[in-house]
C-alpha cells in the first residue's frame, strides 16, 4: 500500500508541475477568452456594418406558365398569386411566351392525367436543380384541384399527421423537439466525456512509454508489483484529468459571467443534479478501462510513435456513440441505445449521452456500472501480467492480435 502511495504522489506532483500540463490547463480558457474578445469586436464592428446597408431590390419572383389539356385546374388556391403560374390555352401560346422570356417554363398536363400521373416540364435550358423549387407550386394547384378546392384536405395531405412521443417512464418536464438545445444539450456533455476520458487515458499511455524508453519502468519492477504500480499510475492521472476538467468548466463558467451572458435554460432542459454523480461514476470506470488499455499499449510498444499509432484501434468503441448520437438522443431507450450503454467499451459514452437526453432506468444505469467495474479490474490484472521483462524488452512493433493475447494471458 505504500509503494502504491508513493507512486501515486510522484506521478501527481510530476505531472501537475509538468510544463506541457500547464500550458495546456492555461491555454484552452486562454484562447477561449481571445476568440471572446475577437468575436465582440467584430460582432460591434458588424452591427455598425449592417445599419448601413440598403437593399437595391426585393428579390425576383419567378413566374411560370401551365397548359392544363385534362381540364383538371378550375381555381388557383388563395396562396398563389395568378402571376406566379399563368395558365395558357394551348402549347403553342406558352411556347412564345417561353420565346419571349415572360415565363421561365411551362407545365403540360395532359388529358390522362388521372390515369397516368405524368406531367410535361418544358425550359430553354437543362437545369433540373433550378426548377425544383418551382414544381411544389404546380403540385400544390394539383392537389388543391383533385381535392374540390378543399383548402383543409390540402393541409391534411401535406402534414398527414401531428406526432406525439408519450413516454411511459417519469420525465419531470417534456422537451421541445424543435429546439435546438434538444440536440445540443446531449450532444455537448458527450463530447465533453469522450475528450475527458481520451486524455486523460493519453496521460498513462504517455506516462508507460517514457518510463519504458528511460529503462525506469525496470527499476520500479524490481522494488515494486505490477499492480501497485499501475493501480498508483491510474488514480494519479485519474485525479489529473478531474483537476483538468473541472478547471476548465469553471473557466468557461467565469468567462460566460465576464460577457454578461447568462444561461437561461428552461427547467425542460436542465439536467438533474443526479446527472454529476452519474457523471463521476462513469468517468472513473471508463477512465480506469481506458486507461489500463493504454497502459498495456504502452507495455508491448517499442517507442511513443508507435504507441500513437495504437491508440487508434483502442478509441473505435469511443467513437461510436458519437456516430450514433443521433439514435442517443431521439431514441434513448431503445435497443441500440441499451446495447451501447451496458457494453463496457462504449457504456461511459453512451451511458451519458441517455442520461443527458432523457430518463434512463436505474437497473440499466446500476447494471452498466457493475459491467463497467467488472472489466476495470479484469483489465487492470491482465494489463499487470505484461510487465515483465519478456514484455518491456522485446521492443517489437505494435500488433493487435499479441495484445490481445497478452491481454488475455495466452502467451
Amino acid at each position: 500500500m505504500n509503494k502504491t502511495i508513493l507512486v501515486f504522489k510522484n506521478e501527481l506532483i510530476s505531472t501537475i508541475t509538468s510544463r506541457s500540463f500547464i500550458v495546456t490547463l492555461l491555454l484552452v480558457p486562454g484562447v477561449s477568452a481571445i476568440m471572446m474578445v475577437v468575436i465582440s469586436i467584430l460582432g460591434q464592428n458588424t452591427s455598425q456594418v449592417v445599419s448601413q446597408v440598403v437593399f437595391s431590390s426585393a428579390p425576383k419572383t419567378i413566374t411560370e406558365g401551365y397548359v392544363d389539356q385534362s381540364g383538371l385546374i378550375k381555381t388557383l388556391p388563395d396562396g398563389i398569386n395568378a402571376s406566379r403560374l399563368i395558365a395558357y390555352p394551348d402549347e403553342t401560346h406558352a411556347r412564345q411566351a417561353l420565346a419571349q422570356k415572360a415565363i421561365s417554363g411551362f407545365y403540360v398536363i395532359p388529358q390522362d392525367y388521372i390515369s397516368s400521373g405524368k406531367v410535361l416540364y418544358i425550359r430553354n435550358d437543362f437545369n433540373p436543380l433550378a426548377g425544383l423549387d418551382q414544381t411544389r407550386i404546380i403540385e400544390e394547384v394539383i392537389h388543391f384541384n383533385l381535392l374540390g378546392g378543399n383548402e383543409s384536405l390540402v393541409r391534411k395531405l401535406n402534414a398527414p399527421m401531428q406526432l406525439n412521443r408519450v413516454s411511459l417512464l417519469p420525465q419531470t418536464s417534456q422537451r421541445d423537439q424543435g429546439s435546438f438545445l434538444t440536440f445540443f444539450l446531449p450532444y455537448t456533455v458527450t463530447m465533453i466525456f469522450y475528450i475527458v476520458i481520451l486524455t486523460a487515458a493519453s496521460l498513462m499511455l504517455n506516462s508507460v512509454t517514457a518510463e519504458k524508453q528511460n529503462r525506469i519502468m525496470e527499476i520500479l519492477m524490481v522494488s515494486m508489483t505490477p499492480t501497485q504500480m499501475l493501480t498508483g499510475k491510474i488514480i494519479a492521472l485519474g485525479l489529473v484529468g478531474l483537476i483538468q476538467t473541472i478547471a476548465w468548466t469553471g473557466a468557461g463558467y467565469g468567462l460566460l459571467i465576464l460577457s454578461g451572458q447568462k444561461l437561461n435554460l428552461s427547467p425542460a432542459f436542465s439536467l438533474p443534479p443526479s446527472i454529476l454523480l452519474w457523471g463521476l461514476i462513469f468517468f472513473l470506470l471508463g477512465y480506469a478501462v481506458y486507461a489500463g488499455l493504454m497502459a498495456g499499449v504502452g507495455a508491448l510498444v517499442p517507442n511513443l510513435r508507435e504507441a500513437s499509432q495504437a491508440t487508434t484501434i483502442m478509441i473505435i468503441p469511443m467513437i461510436i456513440p458519437l456516430i450514433l448520437i443521433s439514435t442517443l438522443i431521439n431514441a434513448p431507450n431503445g435497443v441500440i441505445s441499451m446495447v451501447l450503454s451496458l457494453f463496457p467499451l462504449t457504456a461511459p459514452v453512451a451511458m451519458m449521452a441517455r442520461l443527458s437526453a432523457g430518463v434512463v432506468p436505474i437497473w440499466e444505469i446500476l447494471l452498466s456500472i457493475g459491467l463497467l467495474a467488472i472489466t476495470a479490474v479484469l483489465i487492470i490484472r491482465s494489463v499487470a501480467g505484461m510487465f515483465r521483462a519478456q514484455t518491456l524488452l522485446s521492443g517489437q512493433a505494435f500488433n493487435f492480435k499479441v495484445f490481445f493475447k497478452a491481454l488475455t494471458g495466452m502467451n
